[in-house]
């Protein structure tokens, strides 16, 4: 008998399964556990993915996924600006290679209604999605959503494993890195530091990227990192990592040389191969909400993380755990404020400005006073 929560048969004439996550670094890794649960059920079925160029870390190295097809919106909007034939070229090469692959099936996580509209044209028969705002339209079969909450993210993408009768397989997020990634790593790490055994931390005081100028609405004061940061090198003797991308340099610098003694400051000079490979060497990572810190669970390290106008239990850490600790504010009501894929037009940084850096401190010399 079939489980009610499951009822539709999986279609065995399907051989090529096409998902689609154009989102940030936190969504994509999100989606690990669906495509895990695909593969485990149909391991016969090729899977493609389409991301975009920032994620493809991400997915390079997971034995579940066949393919990757990068498409990078700005590139796109870049080479309609500068000449509009080379574009439609570009894109209808795009499209003339996902007809070619013959997909039987699609999983659009996009939440808009172009992709469902280009790969119905493009003859994939059954594409399944969330129909949030009406723009499933397109879609085979939809799940109405009017936004993410309630319930984890993860568990919201493993609600479309039902249409094909799959049950999860699993609900960990994983990002595989490199051998070549974990030696290069390792080898910084030497080069950096004469006591390679002592416990390491991991500091990162950005993120949040994917909110572009919005993105200091979700980070903790810079100042309080640095406290974290010199109260465990100075009275724990810890070794200290500042972690970032490009874009966080300056504030990484800022930290670094307010600390005696200095950290190691590995702020702009990883790609996210690197990263997660650096914060694979780490007993604990200390970062604000956003991608980084997904990326850190995906490498089994235990995590403090600020949240702020974002929901902690529908964007934090899955799956949620002792070994991942949220830090909130008490007693302020408005959060959280992220709704709908936008933040409150609020200046009123109450939410982070109330999470103090002792209580921060406190979680930290807990969690790592725990065995490994």
């Amino acid at each position: 008998m079939a489980d009610p929560l499951f009822p539709m048969k999986t279609d065995k004439k399907i051989k090529r399964v096409l998902v689609v996550n154009p989102f940030g670094i936190g969504d994509v890794l999100f989606t690990t556990p669906l495509i895990r649960a695909i593969k485990a059920a149909n391991p016969q079925w090729r899977i493609h993915f389409i991301c975009n160029k920032r994620t493809r870390p991400i997915l390079e190295h997971n034995p579940y996924i066949d393919e990757i097809i990068v498409i990078e919106k700005d590139e796109y909007r870049d080479l309609l600006k500068s000449s509009k034939v080379d574009f439609v070229k570009k894109f209808l090469s795009l499209l003339a290679k996902v007809k070619t692959d013959h997909f039987e099936l699609a999983i659009d996580l996009s939440l808009g209604s172009q992709y469902g509209f280009f790969l119905k044209l493009l003859g994939v028969k059954r594409r399944i999605g969330f129909d949030y705002k009406k723009r499933g339209r397109f879609l085979t079969d939809r799940i109405r959503i009017d936004g993410f909450r309630g319930s984890h993210i993860v568990e919201h993408y493993l609600r479309l494993l039902g249409p094909l009768n799959i049950k999860p397989h699993g609900s960990e997020i994983e990002m595989r890195v490199s051998e070549e990634d974990k030696r290069w790593a390792s080898e910084q790490l030497a080069l950096k530091g004469r006591d390679e055994d002592r416990t390491i931390v991991g500091i990162i005081p950005g993120g949040g990227a994917s909110w572009g100028k919005d993105a200091g609405r979700k980070q903790w004061n810079p100042k309080n990192f640095a406290e974290i940061a010199k109260s465990l090198k100075g009275e724990r003797g810890l070794r200290i990592l500042l972690l970032g991308d490009d874009g966080d340099r300056q504030l990484c610098d800022q930290i670094s040389s307010g600390i005696p003694g200095g950290v190691e400051n590995f702020c702009g000079k990883t790609d996210l191969g690197r990263f997660a490979a650096l914060l694979g060497s780490c007993k604990l990572v200390v970062t604000n909400d956003g991608g980084p810190l997904h990326v850190a669970v995906s490498q089994n390290v235990k995590t403090i993380s600020i949240f702020g106008p974002v929901d902690d239990k529908v964007y934090g850490p899955y799956p949620p755990g002792d070994e991942h600790v949220v830090m909130t504010a008490s007693g302020v009501d408005c959060r959280p404020c992220y709704e709908g894929f936008r933040v409150a037009d609020c200046r009123d940084y109450r939410c982070l400005d109330r999470i103090a850096p002792s209580a921060v401190l406190d979680k930290a010399k807990e969690l790592l006073s725990k065995a490994a």
